[in-house]
């Protein structure tokens, strides 16, 4: 993946989006950052619609870090989408959550997940885990060619929220 390719971290915690960029910028992680602060504002982004169409000024994203815990739809319904979309099929998703909890693991790697991380709770651990991303998922890992269809017979607006009893 090239150093210019684009993040896009979906993630509702302000301090928490500030703490990674920070991180990012220790870890000399030099890749744009795009913030989306809720699941329906990333699948917007991914489907390019509304304000997000100009894929010239939004491009498709190379990794997507995405929170779990949001609130209205969550990160399992936006994994969900991603998934059964099958332009952004090959997208790669990493889980990046406070959650330790092993049917959220289970359930995301379920859904789709490439991998699964524990947000830190010191910067110095998210400095560390910003340049693991960086080593692994930016500079060594080669990612899928992935292109926004136009006129895909799959939207956003046919998106059904996840029935999480079903997968456990």
């Amino acid at each position: 993946m090239s150093d210019r390719a684009l993040i896009l971290l979906v993630e509702d915690n302000a301090d928490d989006a500030a703490l990674l960029r920070r991180a990012f910028i220790k870890a000399r992680v030099m890749n744009p950052l795009h913030l989306a602060r809720t699941a329906e504002e990333a699948i917007a982004y991914l489907g390019g619609s509304g304000k997000y169409a100009n894929r010239t000024e939004f491009p498709l994203p190379s990794l997507v870090l995405l929170d779990l815990k949001m609130p209205g739809m969550d990160g399992f319904d936006v994994l969900r989408w991603i998934r059964q979309d099958p332009a952004l099929k090959g997208l790669r998703v990493v889980v990046l959550s406070s959650s330790d909890d092993m049917r959220d693991v289970s359930t995301a790697y379920k859904l789709g997940a490439n991998s699964f991380l524990i947000k830190p709770a010191d910067f110095d651990r998210f400095v560390e885990i910003s340049q693991a991303l960086n080593g692994y998922w930016i500079w060594m890992d080669k990612a899928p060619d992935i292109e926004r269809v136009p006129d895909s017979a799959f939207s956003h607006e046919d998106f059904r929220p996840i029935n999480r009893n079903r997968l456990s």
